[in-house]
């Protein structure tokens, strides 16, 4: 479900431009509005949704749920810290989905500059920098060798 912008509603704080991890929220230079550049790129991650301080930004529903080019209503609830959507269903079911905004405290998350430097051998390891650490597991679990043999 692509994102769209209430253009009343936005007042162009660009919030949901520096959260949006494909890049395609922008900020209209003339009328100092944010909209969506490529809805076809949508990850569906809501991340603007959930940033957005005005509720401007709403999801298109898919077809199978709601008639083509209308929207679903999110809610943002500040006190609450969760974000929630009711899909009405053409089959007369309803379904309400409640997530928190954010998952980890505000600062939790170590910035790169944190991390000591990785050694000259980690550019021969297919593992991200510090990865098995960072999952606080030993090793990450792997697949055996291919053999054409067995297919």
């Amino acid at each position: 479900m692509p994102t769209f912008t209430y253009m009343t509603r936005c007042d162009g704080c660009g919030q949901c431009v520096d959260i949006c991890p494909s890049d395609i929220m922008h900020i209209d230079p003339v009328y100092r509005r944010s909209y969506n550049i490529e809805p076809n790129f949508c990850w569906e991650c809501y991340s603007c949704v959930k940033a957005c301080p005005q509720h401007a930004i709403d999801v298109r529903g898919y077809a199978d749920f709601a008639p083509l080019g209308h929207s679903v209503r999110v809610l943002r609830e500040e006190a609450a810290n969760t974000i929630s959507w009711k899909i009405r269903y053409r089959d007369g079911r309803v379904k309400a989905f409640t997530f928190p905004i954010r998952t980890t405290p505000w600062g939790s998350i170590k910035p790169p500059s944190a991390y000591e430097a990785p050694g000259a051998d980690a550019m021969d390891s297919p593992l991200l920098a510090h990865e098995p650490a960072a999952l606080m597991v030993a090793t990450l679990p792997s697949l055996p060798p291919f053999d054409p043999k067995r297919g």
